[in-house]
């Protein structure tokens, strides 16, 4: 999976139509793993996604996103908030992203999936707001309650931050709902079930909120978790002409603490910018000077991008120690 990211990450690099997906098998769990702790970073990031997360050492607690690939969808409780009640992750992975959304959550976009389109998402619910709501708990009812007539829910929605301006539409999943006449009908969701978000247009960040119809003293009473998974991206791609692409030198590649571009003659070397990503699509330099530190990068493999009036070019780079 990690060869078809990188892939797909270069195609988006060269400014061509393609999808990216982020699928959050990237960071290698053990079997039955959950980590709830990004640090030294404050988010998982996955290809062109990231998840913030904010852990709290000294209760041992955290809220925003983590990562998981637990398969316990038999136990009930707040012991199991990192299953997923698919059981594993979407379209047959292993890995998948838990959500803790009490207040809210966003998933940023980054690098060239920036100002582009989610096209879709696989949600689910997690084991314990499953099992609070089919069976309740001692914070949260049972949905449906003593008859199984109380009209319940359990409600995602999702809108778009484009440029710091949240947008005014909206996508809606119910994730649970008891509000149909003939309760036959009424169901908790369990299965990976796709969600089409295309209808949101280009964003920087998704916003994702949760909302219940059992609410008490201090808000919500069903327990704020949902997970994701499968994360489908469009670039943006531009209505004009297309940009030529422009040919450059590194030298030396390998390299070890600095490198130097080398541009053609055709381009103005006072007005280029470069962009040098990791190999998740992580931007980790950027500047309009041709010397190139690389002191402070990880040995490893980036792609240095060149930006100017006459075009845009991508290079691969090797860096040592």
């Amino acid at each position: 999976m990690k060869y078809l990211t990188l892939t797909l990450l270069l195609v988006s690099f060269a400014q061509l139509t393609a999808q990216t997906t982020a699928s959050f098998e990237n960071f290698n769990l053990p079997p039955n793993t959950f980590l709830n702790n990004a640090a030294p970073d404050s988010a998982f990031v996955s290809g062109p996604v990231a998840l913030p997360n904010n852990y709290n050492p000294q209760w041992m607690s955290w809220t925003g996103w983590a990562i998981s690939n637990r398969t316990d969808t038999l136990t009930p409780g707040f012991l199991n908030e990192s299953s997923a009640m698919a059981g594993s992750g979407a379209n047959g992975t292993a890995t998948y992203a838990v959500s803790y959304a009490f207040d809210g959550v966003v998933m940023r976009l980054l690098g060239p999936a920036k100002g582009g389109t989610v096209l879709g998402i696989f949600v689910t619910n997690n084991a314990y707001a499953y099992y609070s709501m089919k069976n309740g708990d001692p914070f949260a009812k049972k949905f449906g309650g003593p008859t199984g007539n109380d009209p319940d829910f359990f409600l995602l929605t999702i809108k778009k931050y484009l440029n710091g301006v949240l947008g005014p539409d909206s996508v809606n999943f119910y994730l649970a709902d008891y509000r149909f006449a003939d309760n036959s009908k009424d169901y908790i969701v369990k299965a990976w079930t796709y969600v089409n978000l295309a209808p949101l247009g280009p964003a920087d960040s998704l916003l994702f909120t949760l909302t219940s119809s059992d609410v008490g003293a201090f808000g919500m009473n069903t327990p704020a978790y949902f997970c994701m998974d499968e994360v489908t991206i469009q670039p943006t791609v531009s209505q004009q002409e297309p940009t030529p692409a422009i040919d450059f030198a590194l030298w030396p590649n390998p390299a070890s603490d600095y490198a130097l571009a080398s541009l053609p003659e055709t381009v103005n070397t006072e007005t280029a910018h470069i962009e040098v990503f990791d190999a998740a699509g992580r931007l980790v330099l950027q500047t309009q000077q041709l010397r190139l530190p690389l002191f402070t990068l990880a040995p490893g493999l980036y792609y240095v991008r060149v930006q100017s009036a006459q075009g845009v070019g991508v290079k691969p780079l090797q860096v040592i120690r």
